[in-house]
């Protein structure tokens, strides 16, 4: 979010390893974030306080299942995709960037489903939103859960062409797409 240009006034961390969470904070404090950075004692705390909040754990299953805790309806970005318990997303708003990855492997959104029986509790998705054939209501959380969108490749790829680039050592392959006929 920084690279892009965003700014806060306050970073909250919170993790089950106080020593991760120190880390994070050293690593956001040391490179220039704007704002204060804090790190919480307690999921709730954390979620209770933030109007936008991001998961990104290692969860194999969820484990916040408060719905109160979601109560000032924040925006949360489900980058892991396991971490709410059904209720949650069932008393959300609820936004994936791709419906059949993101209802599998067992993720919170496809908990649901198996729970529902039925894709009702979703409101569709983030192209649906960026194109304006939906609108987000206000007046309860959005979950939007990623999966199959491919942000963190291409970051990750952008990363690592801007290294090798800077260092010299990119290297053109004459026709590396030599058959582009059947992309279209």
């Amino acid at each position: 979010m920084a690279g892009t240009g965003w700014s806060f006034d306050e970073i909250g961390a919170h993790d089950l390893s106080a020593e991760s969470a120190a880390g994070f904070r050293g690593y956001l404090e040391q490179s220039g974030t704007a704002g204060q950075v804090r790190v919480y004692d307690s999921a709730e705390e954390l979620i209770r306080s933030s109007d936008l909040l991001v998961f990104a754990t290692v969860a194999a299953q969820p484990h916040v299942s408060e719905l109160s805790w979601f109560g000032h309806d924040p925006l949360v970005l489900h980058v892991s995709l396991r971490d709410l318990a059904p209720q949650i997303l069932l008393a959300s708003t609820n936004v994936v960037d791709d419906i059949e990855h993101c209802l599998k492997a067992n993720t919170s959104p496809h908990l649901v489903e198996q729970l529902t029986g039925n894709r009702d509790f979703l409101l569709g998705t983030l192209d649906d939103v960026m194109a304006g054939r939906i609108t987000v209501p206000a007046g309860r959380p959005v979950i939007f859960s990623p999966f199959g969108l491919g942000v963190l490749d291409l970051a990750v790829g952008k990363y690592v062409y801007d290294q090798v680039a800077s260092a010299g050592d990119l290297h053109i392959i004459d026709d590396f797409f030599h058959e582009l006929r059947r992309h279209g």
